[in-house]
Protein backbone atom coordinates (compact mmCIF):
# COMPACT_ATOMS: atom_id res chain seq x y z
CA UNK A 1 0.00 0.00 0.00
CA UNK A 2 1.60 3.31 -0.99
CA UNK A 3 1.46 6.47 1.52
CA UNK A 4 -1.63 8.66 1.73
CA UNK A 5 -0.33 12.42 0.97
CA UNK A 6 -2.87 15.48 1.23
CA UNK A 7 -2.96 18.92 0.38
CA UNK A 8 -3.22 20.50 4.04
CA UNK A 9 -6.27 22.36 3.16
CA UNK A 10 -8.15 19.79 2.62
CA UNK A 11 -8.63 19.14 6.30
CA UNK A 12 -11.07 22.54 6.46
CA UNK A 13 -13.92 20.71 8.65
CA UNK A 14 -13.52 22.18 12.52
CA UNK A 15 -15.73 19.40 13.94
CA UNK A 16 -15.85 18.56 17.96
CA UNK A 17 -14.54 14.93 19.25
CA UNK A 18 -17.39 13.38 21.78
CA UNK A 19 -17.53 10.53 24.10
CA UNK A 20 -20.15 8.94 25.39
CA UNK A 21 -20.68 9.45 28.77
CA UNK A 22 -23.55 7.34 31.40
CA UNK A 23 -25.65 9.25 33.72
CA UNK A 24 -27.61 7.32 36.36
CA UNK A 25 -31.20 7.43 36.63
CA UNK A 26 -31.80 6.90 40.16
CA UNK A 27 -33.95 4.13 39.02
CA UNK A 28 -30.90 1.60 38.44
CA UNK A 29 -30.70 2.57 35.01
CA UNK A 30 -28.37 5.32 33.08
CA UNK A 31 -28.76 7.34 30.77
CA UNK A 32 -26.41 8.24 28.30
CA UNK A 33 -25.25 11.78 26.96
CA UNK A 34 -22.16 12.36 25.14
CA UNK A 35 -18.85 14.83 26.34
CA UNK A 36 -16.83 17.04 24.25
CA UNK A 37 -13.11 15.75 24.56
CA UNK A 38 -11.61 18.55 22.01
CA UNK A 39 -12.24 20.13 18.53
CA UNK A 40 -9.93 19.56 15.72
CA UNK A 41 -10.02 19.39 11.97
CA UNK A 42 -10.91 16.98 9.12
CA UNK A 43 -11.97 16.13 6.01
CA UNK A 44 -15.86 14.43 5.56
CA UNK A 45 -16.06 12.81 2.23
CA UNK A 46 -19.75 11.27 1.80
CA UNK A 47 -20.14 7.80 0.85
CA UNK A 48 -23.76 6.41 0.60
CA UNK A 49 -27.15 7.57 1.35
CA UNK A 50 -29.89 4.36 1.35
CA UNK A 51 -33.92 4.82 2.56
CA UNK A 52 -35.15 1.84 4.77
CA UNK A 53 -38.81 1.47 5.00
CA UNK A 54 -39.87 1.52 9.08
CA UNK A 55 -43.21 1.47 9.94
CA UNK A 56 -44.33 2.88 6.93
CA UNK A 57 -41.69 5.95 7.39
CA UNK A 58 -38.47 6.04 4.94
CA UNK A 59 -34.94 6.37 7.32
CA UNK A 60 -32.31 7.81 5.43
CA UNK A 61 -28.96 6.64 6.40
CA UNK A 62 -26.23 8.53 5.40
CA UNK A 63 -22.54 7.10 5.61
CA UNK A 64 -18.96 9.28 5.97
CA UNK A 65 -15.43 9.05 5.70
CA UNK A 66 -14.22 11.53 7.80
CA UNK A 67 -10.16 12.02 7.78
CA UNK A 68 -8.46 12.82 10.67
CA UNK A 69 -4.81 13.43 11.96
CA UNK A 70 -3.60 10.69 14.29
CA UNK A 71 -4.92 10.10 17.64
CA UNK A 72 -4.68 7.40 20.02
CA UNK A 73 -8.02 8.37 22.07
CA UNK A 74 -10.37 7.97 19.15
CA UNK A 75 -12.88 4.43 19.04
CA UNK A 76 -15.92 2.96 17.54
CA UNK A 77 -19.14 4.59 19.37
CA UNK A 78 -18.27 8.34 19.63
CA UNK A 79 -19.45 10.82 17.48
CA UNK A 80 -18.08 13.79 15.92
CA UNK A 81 -19.75 16.81 15.63
CA UNK A 82 -20.35 19.62 12.86
CA UNK A 83 -22.49 22.74 14.24
CA UNK A 84 -26.08 20.12 14.07
CA UNK A 85 -24.44 17.89 12.72
CA UNK A 86 -23.64 14.12 13.93
CA UNK A 87 -21.39 11.90 12.78
CA UNK A 88 -21.19 8.33 14.78
CA UNK A 89 -18.01 6.76 14.56
CA UNK A 90 -18.35 2.75 13.66
CA UNK A 91 -14.62 2.19 12.68
CA UNK A 92 -11.65 4.25 12.67
CA UNK A 93 -8.38 2.81 11.08
CA UNK A 94 -4.60 4.12 10.16
CA UNK A 95 -4.74 4.22 6.26
CA UNK A 96 -1.55 3.53 5.13
CA UNK A 97 0.04 2.71 8.75
CA UNK A 98 2.59 4.97 9.38
CA UNK A 99 0.59 6.74 12.20
CA UNK A 100 -0.33 10.22 10.56
CA UNK A 101 -3.49 9.67 9.79
CA UNK A 102 -6.73 8.10 10.80
CA UNK A 103 -10.00 7.09 8.42
CA UNK A 104 -13.20 7.07 10.25
CA UNK A 105 -16.57 5.39 8.73
CA UNK A 106 -19.25 7.28 10.50
CA UNK A 107 -22.93 7.06 10.18
CA UNK A 108 -24.58 10.44 10.67
CA UNK A 109 -27.85 10.61 12.85
CA UNK A 110 -30.80 12.01 12.03
CA UNK A 111 -31.87 14.96 13.69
Amino acid sequence: MGLIDFDPGQFSARLVLEKPVETADGQGGATIGHEVVTSLWARIEPLSASVEDMAGAGRVTITHQVWLHSRADIAAGMRLGKGTRRFVIESARDPDETGRFLLCRCREEAQ
